[in-house]
């Protein structure tokens, strides 16, 4: 991929105007960790065959309750993982098997594309299609308000929202947030992207942008969440978490990024926890609410070790551990849906509970009974 040599300095300079502002929780401070996993899932990355694809997703499917079903949120809840399914690789095989991840309790689907000198017309039939395609045949995705209408969420293939890489390839439709927003996306969630030069100049914020007509990029201006009305024609931006990490430093000098990916050589802790409490990604009215998006590509078997192993077992045991020994500590698992109906509930100064607010805008899809009692909170501490 090119890289732009003024990419860095691009988001680097806002960032360190952010400064101020970063810093960790109080002692004093109550602090509801909204914690959600946007996974770019991807059975066919690497060029893997249909067969292989399948065995990743079964590999999922059976282990994900097994090493995670038995851990609970402040609300009851399991890990929730938010499967951003890729429209170009469906397999009918893949989304059953996710679908009754979902159904039990253990998360949702959203939409992920990739494409290539693409068109608006053949976008908005490609994202309409697989829409579709995954609410009738899997019954899948939300719904909007008063309505049967799917409503999804979307990350983009390879960062490139808006036509956003500076080599031009895998997008080729500048007006991608209306075509977005006018085919039932709810909120984009593709970033933060850095160090890849797609990295918009706007960091650690949840904020509205409207396309530019003629322009790319529309993306990297907007405004922030809880500065007024939304503006007409915008769609929601929810960010994760980017801070420079100068406890990881590269050559001993230069620190590395903290880009909120989970991956095997970035595995969950409570050290990163604590930063991305730092980035203080939230909406004004409900300072306690701390919304923390991360994101991976947890399908190939490399990533299977730290998401469905060790490493993500103790992250939750920790979790657990943390929320016991501090009573102003709570942590919630959510999914995308619900992360964007807390900050739509916040930015309209909800004053009830996280657990309250999970369906405040977009419905999820309906409860089987198997989830119904994946959620119920147990008699008794769950153990790990």
């Amino acid at each position: 991929m090119m890289k732009s040599p003024h990419s860095a300095a691009r988001w680097l300079i806002p960032y360190l105007l952010q400064t101020p502002h970063r810093r960790a929780p109080a002692a004093h401070e109550d602090v509801h960790l909204l914690l959600g996993v946007c996974d770019h899932y991807e059975p066919r990355a690497e060029g893997a065959s249909v067969a292989q694809g399948l065995e990743r997703v079964q590999h999922w499917a059976r282990e994900y309750p097994r090493q995670l079903g038995n851990f609970r949120d402040a609300d009851g809840r399991p890990p929730r993982h938010s499967f951003f399914f890729p429209a170009e690789e469906y397999e009918e095989e893949y989304l059953d098997l996710l679908a009754g991840l979902c159904q039990d309790g253990f998360g949702e689907v959203e939409i992920h594309f990739h494409h290539h000198n693409d068109s608006p017309e053949n976008l908005r039939n490609s994202l309409t299609d697989f829409r579709d395609l995954l609410r009738s045949r899997h019954g899948l995705l939300g719904s909007w308000p008063d309505s049967d209408e799917p409503a999804y969420g979307f990350i983009h293939g390879i960062w490139a929202l808006c036509n956003s890489r500076p080599d031009g390839r895998c997008c080729g439709v500048n007006n991608e947030l209306d075509i977005l927003r006018e085919t039932g996306c709810y909120a984009d969630f593709t970033y933060p992207s850095a160090p890849s030069p797609t990295q918009p100049p706007i960091v650690n914020s949840i904020y509205y942008a409207v396309d530019q007509p003629g322009k790319s990029c529309s993306h990297h201006a907007g405004k922030q969440i809880g500065n007024g009305d939304a503006p007409d024609g915008a769609l929601l931006q929810v960010q994760g978490p980017l801070l420079l990490d100068w406890q990881r430093r590269k050559w001993g000098l230069l620190p590395r990024i903290e880009n909120a990916c989970l991956q095997r050589t970035q595995p969950p802790s409570l050290a990163r926890i604590d930063r991305w409490l730092r980035a203080r990604i939230q909406v004004p009215k409900r300072p306690d609410w701390f919304f923390v998006k991360l994101h991976a590509h947890g399908a190939p078997e490399d990533a299977h070790q730290t998401l469905l192993g060790e490493p993500t077992v103790r992250f939750h045991e920790a979790l657990a551990e943390r929320a016991r020994t501090n009573p102003r500590f709570h942590y919630h698992y959510v999914s995308a849906r619900e992360m964007f109906n807390l900050i739509k509930a916040a930015e309209a100064g909800f004053a009830g509970s996280v657990e309250e607010a999970r369906d405040y805008y977009i419905r999820a899809m309906p409860l089987s009974d198997s989830q119904s009692r994946s959620n119920a909170k147990p008699q008794a501490a769950a153990t790990y």
